[in-house]
């Protein structure tokens, strides 16, 4: 299999894929999912409510709550909290307006809902009144930024000291780059194909579902190109008897693994589609991103991780030591 003679081709679909990911991750809206909006929740204290009628009565008045046409709020619970009177309504608003201006329409909403409880029961009190803001998600996001550049730097480190000292002219420098270049690329690629897929079909949503899939993946997605790696070094340990070059020991390994790289993923797909198909929507999310990253990492570890490593040693001198040989004691006569 020639990957490395033809590994201008797998860059230059790499490099796009990677820069258009970036791009449109930037320039897209994020379809968020209500646990990444601003929220308000508010606690009341009741004797005698009638939960059917009050609850169809906030629900229709969250649907009036309007900003330049558009409904905000994008859910709406409430409930009642068990062997106590008490009622707990949540609802979720679009954080995608001026800050001021979503405060106010928070602070009218509550209003309008003590006013329903209260028209049924002049006796109810307000416990407490909680304003979750955007920054909420923007917390979520800045943390999920670290983890995954802590994770990505710990997973290329653990790879660099794996495979050091192969022979002496690759430096695990090569191995610690390329680890760093490729899963950098698949978050970032797999991320896009879901923001665009959510923003197609809303049902698709980002939440902490996403977050836990970019996650999850990036110790699965290391497996093969470690596979890979594993057989160049083994077949580098013997290039003395070879005396093949780079290349030639490269597109062998890769060609040694094929196998194994397209069933290993293979079965993973098979798994992850039938869970899309057949399971409740909120797993459905996390199944895509994993299933958009499955492809995308398998592409990877096969044409652009051998590549790039030969890229970083193509002209580096391979040095053939030839194996001391060994003393027969057997045949010397102390």
């Amino acid at each position: 299999m020639k990957v490395v003679k033809n590994r201008n081709t797998y860059f230059a679909i790499f490099w796009t894929l990677f820069v258009l990911s970036l791009f449109f991750l930037f320039w897209m809206k994020l379809n968020l999912w209500i646990d990444m909006t601003g929220w308000v929740s508010m606690d009341y204290t009741y004797k005698n409510i009638d939960f059917d009628k009050v609850d169809k009565e906030i629900i229709d008045k969250s649907k009036l709550v309007v900003y330049e046409g558009k409904q905000i709020i994008n859910n709406t619970n409430i409930y009642k909290v068990t062997w106590k009177n008490e009622l707990v309504v949540v609802a979720w608003f679009d954080s995608n307006i001026e800050a001021k201006k979503l405060d106010e329409l928070k602070v009218n909403f509550k209003k309008d809902v003590f006013d329903i409880l209260q028209k049924e029961d002049s006796s109810v009190i307000e416990n407490s009144y909680v304003n979750i803001w955007k920054s909420f998600w923007d917390y979520i996001k800045n943390t999920a930024y670290l983890t995954l550049a802590i994770a990505i730097i710990a997973i290329a480190l653990y790879v660099a000291w794996a495979f050091s000292g192969v022979v002496w002219w690759i430096s695990a420098f090569s191995f610690w780059s390329v680890t760093i270049i490729t899963l950098f690329h698949d978050v970032i690629t797999a991320a896009w194909f879901y923001v665009a897929t959510s923003d197609m079909f809303p049902q698709f949503k980002v939440d902490t579902f996403f977050i836990t899939a970019l996650l999850t993946i990036l110790g699965y997605s290391i497996n093969d190109t470690i596979v890979v790696f594993d057989r160049i070094r083994s077949n580098l340990k013997e290039i003395t008897k070879s005396k093949k070059t780079l290349e030639e020991v490269i597109d062998i390994s890769v060609t040694e693994t094929l196998r194994r790289s397209l069933l290993t993923p293979l079965t993973v797909i098979f798994v992850l589609v039938s869970i899309l198909i057949f399971w409740p929507d909120t797993i459905k999310w996390f199944t895509l991103v994993m299933l958009y990253w499955t492809v995308i990492w398998t592409f990877s570890s096969i044409y652009i991780a051998s590549p790039l490593l030969y890229e970083m040693n193509k002209n580096k001198k391979l040095e053939y030591v030839e194996k001391k040989k060994i003393i027969d004691y057997d045949k010397v006569v102390v």
